[in-house]
């Protein structure tokens, strides 16, 4: 783990299903994650992923690449353009620092096919040896 290093691609589908267990899974029963017609009345072209879910996947995306011993201690993102269901949404990632204490922090964006769905920076631990 160095500074500079990237984190190879991660591509994720888009699905209904994953838009609509997130938000189940997260507890947040808003329509327009799940009610395709209401996400529509409201002025989306169709139900979209929420914040919740993102921020799981973003924490998924950095702990796969630096193994099972790899602790969250922070994510904090912004989303931008809407995951909405058949598109695809790919994460990319970089190693911004890494502290002599085994933290690192990660910048992390997503992409889907209308623009940046999400920006943020992920700082996590890994004990010295497992990365």
């Amino acid at each position: 783990m160095k500074a500079g290093e990237e984190l190879p691609p991660l591509e994720i589908a888009v699905t209904r299903t994953l838009i609509v267990a997130g938000a189940v899974a997260s507890r947040d029963y808003q329509d327009v994650h799940h009610d395709a017609e209401l996400a529509r009345e409201k002025g989306s072209p169709d139900i979209f992923m929420n914040i919740l879910t993102t921020n799981g996947l973003v924490g998924r995306y950095v702990t796969d690449h630096f193994g099972p011993a790899a602790a969250l201690r922070r994510v904090a993102i912004r989303l931008g353009a809407p995951n909405y269901p058949g598109d695809t949404m790919v994460l990319s990632g970089t190693v911004v620092s890494v502290g002599d204490d085994g933290t690192a922090e990660v910048a992390v964006v997503g992409d889907n096919g209308i623009g940046r769905h999400v920006t943020g920076t992920v700082t996590i631990s890994v004990p010295e040896g497992s990365a």
